[in-house]
């Protein structure tokens, strides 16, 4: 055969050695056919019960408490935590924040940022095993199909069968159920940006605002979405921290480890034989571990970035070892280290105590001090200084020169607050117009301030001045710079 060229690339002679046989064609089409893409299979977790089982569901029950229960609760004679866009004010029981306020939800963010980084040098990913809302809706929505169409061999069984009556009931219930949970979820979720109340009497009368009918129905069916179709799609392929964990671990990280020295060889063996003699580990093969995995891993093969450390394979195997009469811990939380040294327990949490740790406590500690001290000493209002720019500065009577200013002043208690306003800075610089003002409780107003200068104090240009706005009834001050303009 002689070697033509196509192009940059030249065929090549393959020499058949002997016993070699070369790829036959497909005999059909759909033979022939690569996907590149594994087919989605349907997971079925098995309920289980143990330590962290029970954590995790207290987790569930506390994070739905508050999220279900904090818009109903009242601060006086408002909502206690409300998120009012339409006014701009932020209500989180006796603060009253403005979006200048904007550095304490920065502050929040880094809080929350760092305390991620620190949960997971510490424990892996605990924030998704049993705080993140796609866990607690799973567990909720798991809870529910668990109630309505039995446990996972029932639900299999049911499954595998053709439609019925009672399967069309039990599912039909199942998702009616589920939606309701999701529609009262997107409800309350909005309810932290309306009023709750008049945001209830709204839907009663079938008036709400297009806005709020378009996030209920959003957040709701988002819900609906991820917790009773998608689950474990979201964690794998749609949540960028599952890709990233990896990043924050190191080998002293507690995660849920399959001790293989202890367990392998594993295999199938009766309550009375002797491990010993069969020349077994103490792993059984029983699959527990991946029939409870709510994203259908097997943590025998190692840490994978699917695993979200919510421990239901350690409760499920200590439930198995005790039936066996075997010491439990074969699938624990350990480290790396731990595992390869064999460290005792608390060798282990020595260990995690790392100087790694201990930074981002310092940092996450010093961040939430100085933002409990900000807020602490946070002044009752605020003030905004603007010029008017219809009028930058002219001259007056007497040949006196004149700035106007408007003042943005916002009452940040639940008290209506009087407010005086001086100006200093220049020589002879007074307010000729009216300089007290009152504004409601957590309301905002504006003042149109005069300033006049007496003729030939300051030389043409800008120069600096300084407003003092005093709280007549708190007796708190609070400063503002800006300029005033003399004309040449």
């Amino acid at each position: 055969m002689n070697n033509k060229a196509f192009g940059n690339y030249k065929v090549i002679p393959i020499v058949h050695q002997e016993g070699f046989e070369p790829p036959r064609p497909p005999e059909s089409a759909d033979d022939g056919m690569l996907s590149l893409y594994a087919s989605h299979q349907t997971i079925y977790p098995r309920s289980v019960s143990g330590l962290f089982s029970n954590w995790r569901w207290g987790m569930v029950w506390l994070t739905q408490i508050i999220f279900y229960g904090l818009p109903w609760l009242e601060w006086g004679q408002r909502q206690a935590v409300l998120f009012d866009l339409a006014s701009r004010r932020f209500y989180i029981f006796g603060l009253v924040l403005y979006p200048q306020d904007f550095i304490y939800l920065t502050g929040i963010l880094v809080i929350s940022a760092l305390s991620l980084f620190l949960f997971t040098a510490v424990a892996g990913r605990l924030w998704c095993g049993y705080a993140c809302p796609q866990t607690v809706y799973t567990e909720i929505f798991l809870w529910i199909e668990k109630k309505v169409e039995g446990d996972r061999s029932a639900r299999l069984r049911r499954d595998a069968q053709p439609w019925s009556l009672d399967r069309g009931m039990r599912k039909s219930t199942k998702h009616f159920l589920w939606l309701a949970v999701a529609f009262w979820t997107g409800f309350t979720f909005v309810g932290y940006f309306t009023p709750i109340k008049q945001h209830g009497v709204d839907l009663l009368q079938m008036s709400m605002g297009s806005w709020e009918v378009f996030w209920t129905f959003f957040y709701g069916f988002a819900t609906y979405g991820n917790a009773g179709f998608m689950r474990e799609q979201v964690c794998k392929h749609m949540c960028p921290y599952a890709r990233f964990q990896s990043a924050m671990f190191d080998k002293d990280t507690l995660i849920v480890t399959y001790d293989t020295e202890r367990g392998e060889p594993r295999g199938a063996r009766s309550r009375k034989a002797d491990p010993a003699q069969l020349n077994l580990g103490a792993c059984v093969d029983c699959s527990l571990c991946v029939q409870v995995c709510p994203t259908g891993i097997d943590i025998r093969k190692g840490l994978q970035y699917e695993c979200i450390g919510c421990g239901a394979c350690a409760d499920v195997c200590d439930e198995v070892m005790d039936k066996m009469g075997y010491a439990r811990g074969l699938v624990k939380y350990t480290t790396e280290h731990a595992m390869q040294e064999h460290w005792t327990q608390s060798q282990t949490l020595r260990h995690v105590l790392r100087p790694r740790i201990l930074v981002y406590t310092a940092i996450l500690a010093t961040i939430v001090i100085a933002m409990v001290t900000s807020l602490a000493l946070r002044k009752p209002f605020r003030v905004d200084v603007i010029r008017d720019r219809g009028v930058m500065a002219r001259v007056v009577e007497a040949g006196k020169i004149e700035n106007v200013y408007r003042l943005q002043v916002m009452n940040a208690t639940e008290t209506d607050q009087r407010f005086k306003v001086t100006v200093s800075g220049l020589p002879g610089l007074e307010v000729t117009s009216d300089n007290e003002l009152t504004v409601p409780a957590a309301q905002a107003r504006w003042l149109v301030v005069r300033t006049q200068l007496p003729p030939e104090v300051a030389p043409p240009g800008s120069h600096p001045i300084k407003f003092e706005i005093e709280s007549i009834d708190m007796h708190v001050h609070d400063a503002e710079k800006s300029v005033f303009l003399v004309p040449q």
